[in-house]
């Protein structure tokens, strides 16, 4: 297990998010899972908490309960080499979800992701890309080099 890993706190859904996400990305998988005993809390027998990895990244659910609300200031970003890539995501994050804006959107589940092109900084550099990026929800990647090259 890394000795950094993110904490999501989801309200009692945290295993069919993991299942979503596992099936979502490649590479990924459960490692462990904690359930609930007769100490609580909760009923027994149910998901306390969850260690997965997403495409290479650990990550644990827990589900907390409605105390505490995934929010929009943590996202994840995924770098994607193609735009056929960034469209396989968005439908797939954004099913049941919202779009955004600027290669963002939020889930089913509450959870913010960033689809983006894997060479998004390099684009953003140049102004007119800068502008472009600032129009859209879904990147476009080649609407967004064309604006990189534009003088």
């Amino acid at each position: 297990m890394n000795k950094i890993t993110p904490f999501l706190w989801f309200n009692g859904n945290a295993e069919d998010a993991a299942a979503f996400y596992i099936s979502v990305f490649p590479n990924s998988k459960k490692l462990s899972e904690l359930r609930v005993t007769e100490a609580g809390p909760g009923p027994v027998g149910s998901l306390l908490a969850m260690d997965l990895v997403l495409d290479g990244q650990q990550v644990t659910f827990l589900n907390g309960g409605p105390v505490h609300q995934l929010t929009e200031a943590f996202s994840f970003t995924v770098r994607c080499e193609t735009q056929a890539e960034i469209d396989g995501y968005w439908a797939k994050l954004g099913d049941g979800g919202r779009e955004l804006g600027c290669g963002w959107l939020k889930d089913k589940f509450g959870l913010c992701w960033q689809i983006v092109p894997a060479n998004i900084k390099e684009l953003l550099k140049h102004p007119n890309a800068m502008r472009a990026m600032m129009q859209m929800k879904k990147f476009d990647i080649a609407a967004l080099e064309a604006s990189a090259q534009a003088q």
